[in-house]
């Protein structure tokens, strides 16, 4: 596995399991709350970073390590907390794995086109906000009975994206069963191009999917 730096904004109850999930999972974390009691929700056993103050502030995120993490996750209790967080983090940071939590479902689409990966409450899990953070690999979503063949959701290095999604398929053995874009469940023609944000979930067989995961981490001339 490759070990990664996350920053996380918001010690509530969302973000204090994903800092154990994230740590749990051999990952370095930095977490931001206003409020210090907040950490408390970590456990004593937590080993990562805790950073008091507000989680836009660039003097914050430093001090949280955000020039050089690789992921970041917005997460505290109000929604343009965590869009301007995600936004300076991506932005300013140059971070590539970012998502922000919002209570606000109608407005997802808005951040989505604005290039920040949201999950709104109602729908949101521990799963889809690691799905958004995790640097490579692939995480199952379904299983034939016999266990051969499996749907993966899929990370895609990011010169994947403005590639055909056809290149997947000729460059690996694995078939694009459908992508997630904008919140929404699309399944590709021939003329379907990969952007930046796309979920891609893709059916391979067992034996293949480490040589899939690996091959889609690289650029598509690597792989």
């Amino acid at each position: 596995m490759y070990f990664v730096h996350v920053v996380i904004m918001g010690c509530g109850r969302v973000g204090a399991g994903l800092a154990r999930e994230l740590e749990a999972s051999g990952h370095s974390v930095s977490i931001i709350d206003q409020n210090r009691e907040a950490f408390r929700r970590l456990g004593a056993d937590f080993k990562g970073m805790t950073v008091s103050g507000v989680g836009f502030d660039r003097d914050i995120l430093l001090e949280a390590g955000i020039d050089r993490a690789d992921a970041f996750a917005a997460v505290s209790n109000g929604d343009n907390s965590n869009i301007l967080a995600a936004r300076v983090a991506r932005e300013t940071y140059g971070v590539q794995n970012v998502v922000a939590r919002i209570y606000d479902p109608a407005r997802a689409e808005i951040y989505q086109r604005l290039g920040i990966p949201t999950v709104a409450t109602v729908l949101w899990t521990t799963d889809q906000i690691m799905r958004r953070l995790a640097p490579e690999g692939s995480r199952s979503e379904w299983r034939d009975a016999s266990g051969v063949v499996q749907l993966c959701e899929v990370h895609l290095h990011h010169d994947w994206f403005g590639q055909p999604v056809s290149l997947i398929e000729t460059s690996t053995r694995a078939r694009v069963a459908f992508i997630t874009r904008l919140g929404e469940g699309m399944i590709p023609n021939e003329n379907s191009v990969l952007q930046e944000g796309d979920l891609i979930h893709v059916m391979v067989s067992n034996s293949e999917l480490a040589n899939v995961e690996m091959s889609l981490a690289k650029s598509p001339e690597e792989a």
